[in-house]
């Protein structure tokens, strides 16, 4: 019989503890959360990225590293960083204890602002160089939309995290107002026309070219994708910069295409 000591011990989490999030070790979660007012700061935040990117990035690094925080503790992981560009997501997610490694195939983007961080490769997305497992988080902000076999990169981001980590995966679906980047609103005429009329008012090709450098990619493909995907579990779905209560916009086919704006997967490696 047990005694009445053991009787009324919690029960503990039999993960390690590097599996569970911060509310289930003990700690209080980290002060994220999705509400109106957080969403009005980072639309505004955004009309600047074009004149301002530091600020922009800076400002997106710190709630993203919060938000990624309420899943899983950072201090002392191992984060794969997949399209670390300019550096700042990798940077916020040092500060917060992480152990973060980056990869771009842009060597312009990687040194536009000086050397590159330490820890940072010039490699594919869709060819990781990294070992199988060998990463408590990989984390991958707007990249999807840019490479040309999006699920061959989520694919390559599965395979290098360990069991039990997880994959942070978001990217601007191509139906949302944002999809066509710069060349926004007029992506919804085609992606073509609309890069040949940003050449017409500009004088200059967008830097995100459609078919080249920006490709469409669905709500729906990534949902049939992750829930197909053996390897994983689906923690979340949700729109990524929305309140919390717009989070049922995903469960509803056409119009998730066009209100998610910003689709966040979270995914746990069940699998080898």
């Amino acid at each position: 019989m047990d005694s009445p000591a053991a009787a009324s011990a919690p029960e503990q989490d039999p993960r390690p503890e590097q599996d569970r999030g911060p509310e289930q070790d003990g700690g209080a979660a980290p002060g994220h959360r999705a509400t109106f007012g957080r969403c009005l700061r980072l639309f505004s935040a955004f009309r600047r990225e074009g004149t301002d990117p530091e600020y922009f990035y800076g400002l997106m690094a710190q709630d993203t590293v919060a938000q990624l925080s309420t899943y899983t503790r950072l201090d002392g992981a191992t984060v794969v960083d997949v399209g670390t560009g300019l550096g700042q997501f990798a940077r916020a997610l040092e500060n917060a204890g992480a152990r973060c490694t980056g990869i771009d195939h842009d060597i312009k983007e990687l040194t536009a602002l000086g050397p590159p961080a330490p820890n940072t490769l010039v490699a594919s997305a869709l060819a990781l160089p990294y070992r199988t497992g060998s990463a408590d988080v990989c984390f991958s902000s707007n990249v999807l939309e840019h490479v040309p076999d999006p699920w061959r990169m989520a694919g390559e981001m599965v395979r290098v995290t360990r069991p039990g980590g997880l994959v942070f995966l978001s990217f601007t679906n191509w139906l949302s107002p944002w999809g066509g980047h710069e060349t926004s609103p007029w992506h919804y005429l085609g992606g073509d026309r609309a890069a040949r009329r940003y050449e017409r008012r500009t004088g200059r090709r967008p830097r995100n070219r459609y078919g080249e450098s920006l490709h469409p990619v669905s709500v729906s493909a990534a949902l049939a994708w992750a829930r197909g995907n053996g390897d994983v579990e689906v923690v979340a779905a949700v729109p990524r910069y929305l309140p919390r209560w717009a989070s049922g916009i995903v469960r509803v086919p056409g119009l998730r295409e066009i209100a998610t704006w910003n689709l966040l997967l979270v995914l746990r490696k069940t699998g080898p």
